[in-house]
């Protein structure tokens, strides 16, 4: 004896309401075909703007790109879906058609929305990352976290279409939860460093090129990696730094630097006149603004020191270029020398003189003084 299954069953009565329903609701279904033509076609009417934003900025480098290439990632079948779903209660469709059409939209929609977030976050993630070079640790880096976006996001899309369909996913959440928690304690410091590659892709404290100094070390940015960045010290070896600890200290970039300033100090002797001594800072700014990158800013004196009344000169060079700097302090430097010694103005060193005081408290010369020798001469004598 033939047993009919209750699936059996299901489908042939879905199949007979399906056929009443289209042979008494002809033009409610047509006025609703119509009007989800229409709103399909909007929406691809939206997509095709995406697009078209996209190709007038290829170089991804305005946030409205980003808003272009999450309207080109959507799907057709969502927009069929949502188009079906905004019509169907106008067609007047069975109980089981309709309750069809709402699982089908709520599936295309998580599945369009994880879409749409994936490329969102990708998309702010390599709009601030910059024009990057593919071939570099940080473009390789983009790869990974691309791929770990979208992991992350679509199983968060599965548990929602699982939990809409009315599967009990207490148990998969559970285990991916304590899964998370294993893994991320396992690779602790290898999520520390991930994050930190993230810091430098937003915050962008230096890029590659950028000559930075941390701590004692200074040196010019080669490679920003996932986990590391590979600097070039001035002595020529290559140092490796976890991100996570590089970003732990300070960090000072001088790759914005658009001009040096110099603060040098000198004295002179305090045999100086009074007058010379104002009229040194004067000379001192005409020699600085006789270099072509040189910017006079100021020149006092300021210390009655233990040999010598000192000066503190400051000065800028109109250039970032470590040889330029140097160039313009050593010409200020000889400048200072020529034009002290044509006024007779002496540089001080570190001296003590010492002074022999008679009975009265004066002082007197400490070496007896010399008499003269008389000359004889001795052929007068003969």
């Amino acid at each position: 004896m033939n047993t009919v299954s209750p699936l059996d069953i299901q489908a042939s009565r879905l199949w007979t309401e399906t056929l009443a329903w289209l042979s008494s609701h002809s033009l409610q279904i047509a006025i609703g075909t119509a009007a989800a033509a229409v709103i399909v076609v909007v929406l691809l009417g939206i997509k095709w703007l995406g697009r078209r934003i996209c190709r007038t900025d290829p170089t991804h480098t305005h946030w409205r790109t980003v808003v272009g290439r999450v309207l080109t990632r959507t799907k057709l079948w969502f927009m069929v879906a949502l188009a079906a779903r905004l019509v169907v209660g106008y067609a007047q469709p069975p109980q089981v058609v309709a309750m069809t059409i709402g699982v089908l939209f709520i599936v295309a929609a998580t599945l369009q929305a994880a879409l749409w977030a994936r490329e969102l976050v990708i998309g702010v993630i390599e709009f601030r990352a910059g024009e990057l070079d593919q071939s570099s640790s940080l473009g390789s880096a983009i790869g990974i976290i691309r791929l770990l976006v979208t992991v992350a996001i679509f199983a968060i899309a599965l548990v929602v279409v699982l939990d809409n369909l009315g599967v009990n996913v207490t148990g998969l959440v559970a285990g991916l939860g304590i899964g998370g928690i294993a893994i991320g304690l396992a690779a602790q410091g290898i999520f520390s460093d991930l994050f930190a590659a993230l810091s430098i892709i937003f915050d962008k404290p230096f890029r590659r090129g950028d000559t930075i100094t941390f701590g004692t070390m200074t040196g010019t940015v080669e490679q920003i990696g996932l986990k590391t960045t590979r600097i070039r010290s001035l002595t020529g070896e290559e140092v490796v730094m976890s991100n996570a600890k590089l970003l732990d200290q300070q960090l000072q970039n001088w790759a914005l630097l658009e001009r040096r300033r110099n603060v040098m100090t000198f004295g002179v002797t305090y045999q100086t006149p009074p007058d010379m001594l104002a009229r040194i800072p004067l000379e001192i700014k005409e020699i600085v603004e006789a270099q072509p990158l040189g910017t006079f800013d100021r020149c006092h004196a300021t210390t009655f020191a233990a040999s010598s009344i000192d000066f503190e000169l400051v000065f800028h060079t109109e250039s970032a270029d470590m040889a330029d700097f140097m160039s313009v302090r050593q010409a200020i430097m000889l400048g200072m020398m020529r034009k002290f010694e044509e006024l007779g103005v002496e540089f001080a060193y570190p001296t003590q003189t010492s002074f022999t005081a008679g009975p009265d408290g004066k002082a007197i010369m400490p070496y007896p003084e010399v008499q003269p020798v008389k000359r004889v001469d001795l052929r007068e004598g003969e």
